[in-house]
């Protein structure tokens, strides 16, 4: 299963953000280090400066393939050309809506599009990926022709496209199933009701050979699946033999946040600090005793820390856990007495406590 990751491209058309060359150059090294397969690095028809920055990426000789974004025309065809680009998306609307916004409802000048398009970058020699833009709105007969077309004219793969993130899980994986029987299907899925990345890993689940992404799922509006989670996804869900290195993955999402100047929620899945803190007594318990009882991975892996809060709903093992740590031994009956007394002093500071602040409370009791 490929990971084509988008961060260069649609991550930063997220609202308000713009990547320095500096920014893109980083992390596209630390996207390729952390376990992506493919990059899409760009669009080269928006001027000198994002052809300059594109160069500037090809220029690392990353170990991976690199591609760019484009219409399906020859002017944005021919900016690619200019930038020494191996791989591209040409991308189409394939709803009628869509089709009728940007090509006068005209179906046939898509066929003469890609027709003209495909062939001059199947004869610069490039890899082509045809995107349909709002493939999951399309109607669903034009749809698998325009997929049968591009495969007859020498397209590698086709990108479907939820460009409103629409779909559910099942229709997704209803319709990618029928598309998968034409041609090698990449899933383009958007976050608008929550669901792309769910959408992405039941996509690959059908048959689709690849999946795009971006670090932390950023993108437009709300954003694309999420580059971290559908790679620990596909290490630890779906088995696939893949180096993760936690340390990188860390690295990555920080300078993405970075960058894109927002903040990580601490419930982010895969890299927010939540997942692996323990407050509740049951689970802090479980979990000192085996960390598989309630992680689904260890925390080493994505460069986390386990910690266990001292707070309101926390139990004696959380207690005995923090104390034994500044070498203080007290009995279970002595942890069940303190208890009580800690969660309620937990409720009226509306927060946890610090090992300083347990350490005062036993003192004093």
């Amino acid at each position: 299963m490929i990971i084509n990751d988008a961060t260069l491209r649609d991550g930063e058309q997220a609202p308000f953000v713009v990547f320095s060359r500096a920014d893109k150059l980083k992390i596209a090294s630390l996207l390729v280090a952390a376990g992506a397969d493919e990059l899409e690095i760009g669009i080269p028809a928006m001027g000198k400066t994002e052809r300059a920055d594109i160069k500037e990426i090809l220029a690392l000789n990353l170990p991976c393939r690199t591609s760019s974004w484009n219409r399906a025309s020859i002017a944005d065809l021919e900016a690619s050309l200019e930038c020494g680009i191996k791989a591209v998306d040409l991308s189409v609307p394939v709803s009628d809506l869509l089709i009728s916004v940007k090509f006068n409802s005209d179906r046939d000048r898509i066929f003469r599009a890609l027709e003209e398009t495909i062939a001059l970058a199947k004869k610069e020699g490039l890899f082509v990926c045809v995107g349909g833009e709002d493939s999951s709105r399309a109607d669903r007969v034009f749809l698998k022709e325009v997929v049968l077309f591009c495969k007859t004219q020498g397209a590698d793969r086709f990108r479907f496209c939820d460009t409103l993130g629409v779909l559910t899980p099942l229709s997704c994986a209803a319709i990618i199933r029928e598309l998968a029987a034409i041609a090698p299907i990449e899933m383009h899925a958007h976050n608008d009701f929550g669901m792309a990345t769910a959408n992405a890993i039941s996509a690959l689940e059908a048959g689709a050979v690849s999946v795009n992404t971006t670090a932390l799922g950023i993108g437009e509006r709300a954003g694309n699946s999420s580059f971290e989670q559908v790679l620990m996804a596909l290490a630890t869900l779906f088995c696939e033999s893949r180096k993760i290195d936690g340390k990188i993955l860390k690295a990555l999402t920080q300078s993405v946040a970075k960058a894109a100047k927002i903040r990580l929620s601490r419930n982010a899945p895969i890299v927010g600090k939540a997942l692996f803190a323990h407050e509740s007594g049951i689970h802090a318990s479980g979990v000192m005793k085996n960390r598989a009882a309630y992680e689904p991975f260890a925390p080493s892996l994505v460069g986390a820390k386990r910690v266990f809060p001292i707070g309101k709903h926390s139990g004696s093992a959380t207690l005995n856990y923090h104390l034994n740590r500044r070498g203080i031994k007290r009995s279970r009956s002595e942890l069940n007495a303190l208890l009580p007394i800690m969660r309620d002093l937990a409720s009226k500071k509306g927060g946890v406590l610090s090992e300083n602040e347990l350490l005062r409370l036993v003192e004093s009791c």
